[in-house]
């Protein structure tokens, strides 16, 4: 069974930074695509960012310029760089591996939580 295992969250001050890692058991990573997502509380999960097997990337009107996402294959692992954090980008922050067009299933983590205030 597949785990995804999310860390790197904490307490920062508005204007800090953050790195946070989505490591997963197996190899299910370098062929698919991973997606971070965050749900504040009293709001819908909202897809941050997006990273192909290819290495494409996009993301939220909201956090482009500031966040980075980006994957090592070699290490099962994909990034969130966070930069310029805002009080409003505190959540909790999930990673994500959908693979219910092959047949699969939808991979979750436990989630991480940020939090930005002063």
């Amino acid at each position: 069974q597949a785990q995804l295992v999310e860390s790197g969250g904490g307490l920062v001050q508005p204007g800090g930074s953050l790195r946070l890692s989505c490591a997963a058991s197996g190899s299910i990573f370098s062929d698919y695509d991973v997606g971070w997502y965050r749900q504040a509380p009293g709001k819908q999960r909202e897809l941050v960012a997006h990273i192909t097997s290819g290495g494409s990337t996009n993301y939220a009107d909201s956090v482009k310029g500031r966040f980075t996402i980006s994957r090592d294959n070699s290490e099962n692992t994909v990034y969130l760089s966070m930069n310029s954090l805002k009080p409003e980008d505190t959540a909790v922050y999930y990673c994500n591996v959908d693979l219910r067009p092959w047949g699969g299933k939808d991979y979750w983590g436990q989630g991480t939580q940020v939090t930005v205030s002063s």
